[in-house]
């Protein structure tokens, strides 16, 4: 058996010591004498008298966190510098945090402040955003696994058993995985795992950080897996009744049994948590601003803008939240705004026909900015929806460099649209 005592040095790196144990290894604080800076190794660990199935179920478990975790590059997503397969063990090596994970403050005399928590939680929602849009699903979203450095970044970790999408491939294996009390019913029962099974498990988190106690608890693991499947944690406001009411229609929607009454992404999630930082105080407008800014430059849409035209855009823009089933845009109306959307689907109809369905990165309503006519479909929200609104009136205030811009990227949308258009014979 590898035995890290006796070991100072993992491939070119130097071992300071140990920081901790992590699902399925150890991890430690190390150097890379080359760069001169620390990093955090994980090892993989074999236990004693492994048999071939499980030393591919624990190679598989190193690719999946080295592959997974590797190709995400993130600000609240812990970054994979290195990774190799020994003999005897695997290794990981990563950005180092110094700081600690959140399980420190699920305690109920250590609580965070209430603004600083929503503040963690959106930052998560970000990264899971990011994760999900690359088609990665963690799966084991819980305290000890979101780290908080000692400056105040979030950083997702340990991406061990996440299920990575791909065309033809999956990395998803039969069986139960993750932590209990952050499971969602759908894992426990061994459905189909979507992205909403994360936002389960952060809605999980969010309710221990508030509170100092666990949404789901009991005697032993089988105890909690029947509450997540069959029962409803305490309500939140008799735990803490000082909160404003949006605290509890938060934890209630992301904890919601059935995934379809769930938040449909992450950023459905941190839209509702941006209006429960309000109801705690005042935003100034300058931090509505930049959490608009936020929004918008994590938007494929605007991935050829630079930070400096996007900062410009801000004053154009708004965030919209629109229910299931509401017209957005009617055929034959007249109007200057045009739309992205963040979260969601809509469908594009004229008269009674159906044209398309859009989800979220797309846009609609450019049409009528172009041409200057009325508009020439009708729009309706085919779930909840987090749009982000263009006023054109405004946006002709800006530079010429940043209308052109938009210009080129709805010829590139409309060029997309025609492409996937049935043709006729």
């Amino acid at each position: 058996m590898f035995d890290m005592k006796n070991i100072k040095t993992i491939g070119r790196y130097q071992i300071l010591k140990q920081l901790g144990q992590a699902s399925v290894g150890a991890v430690y604080l190390g150097k890379d004498p080359y760069i001169g800076r620390q990093v955090a190794i994980k090892v993989y660990h074999l236990p004693n008298d492994t048999g071939p199935e499980e030393i591919e179920a624990y190679k598989k478990s190193f690719f999946v966190e080295a592959q997974s975790a590797g190709r995400l590059m993130h600000p609240n997503i812990v970054t994979i510098y290195d990774a190799d397969l020994q003999q005897d063990f695997c290794y990981i090596t990563m950005e180092y945090i110094d700081g600690s994970t959140l399980k420190k403050f699920c305690k109920p005399d250590n609580l965070l402040p209430v603004e600083r928590v929503v503040k963690i939680v959106f930052n998560v929602c970000k990264g899971l955003e990011y994760a999900h849009q690359n088609g990665v699903i963690h799966r084991d979203i819980k305290p000890s696994n979101i780290i908080l450095s000692l400056s105040g970044q979030v950083k997702i970790t340990d991406f061990s058993i996440a299920y990575v999408k791909r065309r033809g491939h999956s990395t998803l294996v039969k069986g139960l995985f993750g932590s209990p009390s952050y499971m969602s019913p759908e894992q426990v029962k061994e459905e189909l795992i979507t992205e909403r099974n994360d936002i389960f498990s952060l809605g999980s988190v969010l309710y221990e950080l508030l509170t100092g106690k666990k949404a789901f608890d009991g005697e032993n693991e089988y105890s909690i897996m029947y509450k997540i499947v069959n029962d409803d944690p305490p309500p939140i406001l008799e735990l803490k009744p000082e909160l404003p009411k949006i605290f509890a229609d938060i934890c209630s929607k992301a904890l919601a049994k059935d995934p379809s009454k769930r938040y449909q992404g992450s950023m459905d999630f941190a839209y509702d948590l941006r209006l429960a930082l309000r109801s705690l105080k005042e935003i100034p407008k300058e931090t509505h601003e930049n959490e608009l800014f936020g929004y918008i430059k994590d938007l494929p849409f605007f991935k050829t803008f630079t930070e400096n035209q996007i900062d410009q855009i801000v004053s154009a823009c708004d965030l919209v939240k629109v229910e299931k089933g509401e017209t957005i845009i009617k055929e034959g109306e007249i109007d200057d705004s045009f739309y992205i959307l963040i979260s969601g689907q809509v469908v594009v109809k004229t008269g009674t026909k159906k044209l398309a369905v859009l989800e979220k990165g797309q846009c609609f309503g450019e049409m009528a900015y172009l041409t200057g006519e009325a508009r020439t479909a009708t729009i309706i929200t085919k779930e909840e929806c987090i749009l982000l609104k263009v006023s054109s009136t405004l946006l002709e205030g800006l530079s010429k460099d940043i209308q052109l811009l938009f210009f080129k990227n709805f010829t590139q949308t409309i060029i997309k649209r025609l492409s996937k258009a049935p043709t006729k014979t």
